[in-house]
C-alpha cells in the first residue's frame, strides 16, 4: 500500500464524514481525525493516480507549522502520534500512522486566506490581464514572478471539490464574516507569512504565496485544515530565484506545468499521470520537508 499510495480510506465503524480533494475527515467521539491520502489535485480536478507518501509528508509539514505559529494564534491539532488516537482507531493505526491528526472540531469559516509576496499564478494571470487581484490594483510594469513591494492579502470563496475557488475583495470578506474578524484574520496572516518566510528563507526556500484557512470554536477562532504545505503554498528554490519567468518549485506546479503541457482542458476526467511526472513530484514534496526539518 506505501509503494503505491493511499487513494482514499474507508475504515469500517468510524464515522467519515467528507472527502476533500486530498484528506478523508471522520467524526470520532467529540473530535475529528483527519487522514492525508496521497491524492493530488490540479485546478481543482483530482488526478487519478497518487503521489506515494504525499500524505505524509503534508501531515508532518502542517504539524511542523503549526507548532511553530502557537505564540501567533492556536490551532485544531490535538496529534498526531497513532498511539494516543481514541481506541476505535486502533485496528487501522497502520494506514493512520504519520498521515493523520486528531483534531479539535471547529465551525469552518466561508473563505479561503491567501497571502501573496511574490507576482504568480492566478495572480500573475489576474495582472497580465490588467485586472485587479481581489480588489487590489498594483503598479504597472511588473513582471512575473516579481517579490511585491509589500505582501497582498487576496482572499477568495471556498468551493466544493470539483468547483473552483473564486476571488473575493476584502469588502466581500467583510460582507460575509463581518469587518472585525475579518481585520483580525487579515493581521495573523500576515505575521504568519511574515515569521514564515524567515524561517523558509534560513532553509533555502522562497514561499511566494500561501492559503490558510480558520475555524471556529467556543474558545474563539483557530487555524484549521492544513498549513504551509506544497500544496498550499508555492515554495521556490531560493538558489535558483529569478525575476521575469515561472520558477521551479518544491510544490505541485510541476505537475500544473506538465498538465499545461499535454493542453488538458482542465476538466474531469484527468489524464493519468506518468511514472516519472509522479516521482518526480514526490521527490519536490520530500524536498521541501528535508530542507525545512534539516
Amino acid at each position: 500500500m506505501s509503494n503505491s499510495g493511499i487513494i482514499k480510506t474507508d475504515f469500517k465503524g468510524l464515522t467519515l464524514i467528507s472527502r476533500g480533494k486530498v484528506r478523508d475527515m471522520y467524526d470520532v467521539h467529540d473530535q475529528l481525525l483527519i487522514v492525508a491520502t496521497d491524492r493530488i489535485s490540479a485546478f481543482d480536478v483530482i488526478m487519478p493516480n497518487p503521489i506515494p507518501g504525499k500524505g505524509k509528508i503534508l501531515t508532518r509539514m502542517s504539524a511542523f507549522w503549526f507548532n511553530k505559529m502557537t505564540d501567533i494564534i492556536g490551532n485544531h491539532l490535538i496529534t498526531t502520534n497513532v498511539d494516543e488516537f481514541p481506541e476505535e482507531c486502533t485496528p487501522f493505526k497502520a494506514y493512520m500512522k504519520d498521515r493523520s491528526m486528531l483534531v479539535r472540531k471547529a465551525r469552518p469559516l466561508p473563505v479561503e486566506c491567501v497571502v501573496r509576496g511574490y507576482l504568480s499564478g492566478s495572480g500573475w494571470k489576474d495582472y497580465s490581464q490588467g485586472r485587479a487581484i481581489s480588489g487590489i490594483t498594483l503598479p504597472v510594469g511588473l513582471k512575473e514572478s516579481t517579490k511585491l513591494t509589500e505582501p497582498i492579502f487576496t482572499p477568495s470563496t471556498k468551493a466544493e471539490v470539483g468547483e473552483h475557488d473564486m476571488p473575493i475583495t476584502k469588502k466581500e470578506m467583510e460582507n460575509i464574516i463581518g469587518r472585525d474578524l475579518t481585520e483580525r484574520i487579515i493581521a495573523i496572516t500576515m505575521d504568519i507569512y511574515d515569521e514564515a518566510t524567515k524561517i523558509a528563507d534560513k532553509a533555502g526556500i522562497i514561499i511566494a504565496d500561501t492559503k490558510m484557512e480558520f475555524g471556529m470554536t467556543d474558545d474563539g477562532l483557530i487555524l484549521i485544515d492544513e498549513l504551509l504545505t506544497p500544496d498550499s503554498s508555492r515554495f521556490w528554490p531560493k538558489d535558483l530565484f529569478e525575476e521575469g519567468r515561472p520558477q521551479q518549485s518544491y510544490d505541485k506546479q510541476f505537475l500544473r506545468d506538465y498538465l499545461l503541457s499535454i493542453e488538458w482542458d482542465q476538466k474531469p476526467p484527468a489524464p493519468e499521470l506518468p511514472d516519472h511526472i509522479i516521482q518526480k513530484t514526490r521527490e519536490k514534496y520530500e524536498e521541501a520537508l528535508k530542507r525545512l526539518l534539516q
